[in-house]
């Protein structure tokens, strides 16, 4: 039995659920998102519309991909409807002199030691915004805000001997002594 998986997803208030076959899709404040789950799992509503419900179909309860899709099944319908109510959101930090980032319409741009401004699309659904020296990246999409930030941090990852490159801000970076000439 999966233990994620057995417990419902309560729906606040101003969010709406909607299954239809094995689509389900989770309308907010945020914005509105979709998932196709898996055909190993069924999701269904309940009667009051208050909580979502993922199950294994009887007897297959105790099956190995069953049980992996039942509780991924679950916890990504729950990160829907987290996404759709208060959204998801990572800040990023530019260090080093003269190291800037910048929005230009739908594209980030970063200056961040190479010769050329790299420049980063900006995808569907994810808003950025710069301050200083901290990129904000927020979305509904748990995903897609993650995954953008990690190819911003991708672009000049943080060394450990003096510190520069792009990290989040709670990241701790473990640095390095160097060398050390004479005695």
């Amino acid at each position: 039995m999966s233990r994620i998986g057995k417990k419902a997803v309560e729906v606040p208030s101003g969010v709406k659920v909607a299954i239809s076959g094995r689509s389900v899709t989770i309308e907010g404040p945020k914005g509105t998102l979709s998932y196709e789950h898996r055909p190993e799992v069924q999701v269904a509503l309940s009667d009051d519309g208050k909580s979502v419900e993922v199950a294994a179909p009887s007897g297959k309860e105790q099956d190995r991909v069953t049980k992996a899709h039942w509780g991924t099944t679950r916890a990504l319908i729950n990160n829907m409807v987290k996404g759709v109510k208060d959204g998801y959101e990572k800040k990023l930090e530019v260090i080093g002199v003269g190291w800037t980032a910048s929005l230009a319409g739908q594209k980030l741009q970063l200056k961040v030691g190479y010769a050329n401004t790299i420049e980063l699309a900006v995808p569907q659904g994810v808003t950025v915004s710069v301050d200083k020296q901290v990129i904000t990246v927020a979305g509904a999409d748990k995903q897609a805000v993650g995954e953008f930030a990690a190819s911003v941090r991708a672009k000049r990852k943080p060394e450990p001997y003096n510190g520069k490159g792009i990290k989040y801000v709670d990241e701790v970076i473990k640095r390095k002594q160097g060398k050390a000439f004479g005695s």
